[in-house]
């Protein structure tokens, strides 16, 4: 299995509301990708500008197939446009 912490902080507060919502969506529709085993977005309880996008997967195969369909494509952009990222992946 594969697990993803992706942690993002936002240039703005407008950007963090635009960058929740395409991370919502990509959730919504990866929750449905093969070989996903859990996905979700939590928000900082703490900075208002930081959010986490937490993903597991079985394996390598299956996050590249998820990581090659459009709405992944589509709302990562938009997430990366609102600004920075970093990840952070576990082999389990």
């Amino acid at each position: 299995m594969l697990r993803l912490n992706c942690f993002f902080k936002a240039n703005t507060a407008a950007d963090y509301k635009r960058a929740l919502a395409a991370a919502t969506t990509l959730t919504e529709k990866s929750l449905k990708h093969e070989g996903n085993i859990a996905y979700d977005v939590f928000q900082s309880a703490t900075r208002s500008d930081i959010f986490m996008i937490c993903e597991t997967w079985a394996d390598k195969q299956s996050l590249d197939k998820h990581s090659a369909t459009p709405e992944f494509v589509e709302n990562v952009d938009i997430i990366n446009s609102c600004g920075t990222m970093k990840i952070e992946s576990f082999d389990f």
